[in-house]
């Protein structure tokens, strides 16, 4: 009888030897303690929630829809939006002049710079309290900074000076998205105001 349990035995044997002879690890690794490891912080602004990039140029209601990510070199405002995933709007303070911007983004559309007369007859819209045009263009867009070519897409993009800068807007993605968004991007432009100094 004491023979079926000796398997038995012999194994309850080795895992307690086992478990005495454990190794002791000493954890020596660190990490940057990032946003993520903080507290929430309920009803947080777009600010707060995204300080770990820079605050915002600019002071704007984050449009319904829209997700904010992180400004880049050449982004100061970020944001996605769509359900394609593709959809982007961001505002940057470019140089140039506003017909010269307007031009470059018509030809990563592959379509001919606009002529004076179109140039004029551009539809104009207030960006921080000043007049700016408002530029419109679809098909294929050209890619370049890295991203792929990209079929049925459309652009509508907005330009303006403000404190002997160049404010530009741009909105980019599917087609289709991006003209349901148009009233919406266009009430955003209207609405950004200075951020007070500190």
């Amino acid at each position: 009888m004491v023979s079926k349990f000796l398997p038995f035995i012999a194994l309850g044997a080795l895992f307690i030897t086992s478990c005495d002879q454990a190794d002791t690890v000493e954890i020596t690794e660190t990490r940057p303690v990032t946003t993520r490891d903080g507290v929430p912080k309920l009803f947080a602004d777009q600010d707060t929630r995204f300080r770990d990039a820079k605050p915002d140029p600019f002071i704007s209601e984050l449009p319904a829809g829209w997700v904010k990510v992180p400004s880049t070199q050449f982004r100061d405002m970020n944001y996605k939006f769509g359900q394609s995933g593709k959809g982007e709007v961001y505002l940057s303070i470019a140089g140039g002049g506003p017909i010269e911007n307007a031009n470059r983004w018509m030809r990563q559309f592959g379509k001919p710079d606009l002529t004076q007369d179109q140039a004029a007859a551009l539809e104009q819209t207030t960006m921080l309290g000043n007049p700016a045009y408002v530029v419109e263009t679809e098909g294929r867009f050209g890619g370049g900074m890295g991203k792929q070519p990209q079929d049925d897409f459309a652009l509508i993009g907005v330009i303006g000076a403000h404190d002997g800068r160049l404010i530009t807007v741009k909105m980019l993605g599917p087609e289709a998205e991006v003209k349901a968004e148009k009233e919406k991007v266009l009430s955003w432009v209207s609405s950004l105001k200075e951020r007070p100094s500190e």
